[in-house]
């Protein structure tokens, strides 16, 4: 919780955003309250910096996939550990050895 939800890269995102799905997990109704609020904040802070005028197109688009995994974890933070796998993949395919 102290850490909040790091955006800076997508590893520290992914790093954070489990992080606090376990605090979720683990926590009970006052403690999940709490935690999807920081992450609602953070999205706060997303949408803003993306709609930021000065912000150039790789930025927005990095804004893009941070925002896409934010929401994907406040629609449902137990199930963000599969997804964050199967979108790093979908993303960043492995090459074919032959």
């Amino acid at each position: 919780m102290v850490e909040g939800v790091r955006q800076d890269s997508i590893e520290h995102l992914e790093r954070t955003l489990l992080a606090l799905a376990g605090e979720y997990e683990a926590g009970g109704a006052g403690r999940r309250m709490e935690v999807r609020q920081k992450v609602i904040t953070a999205r706060q802070h997303a949408e803003w910096a993306s709609r930021s005028h000065g912000v150039d197109e790789s930025r927005r688009a990095a804004k893009a996939e941070v925002l896409l995994w934010i929401r994907i974890w406040l629609e449902n933070p137990p199930l963000f550990a599969a997804w964050a796998s199967l979108r790093k993949r979908a993303c960043h395919p492995a090459s074919d050895a032959m």
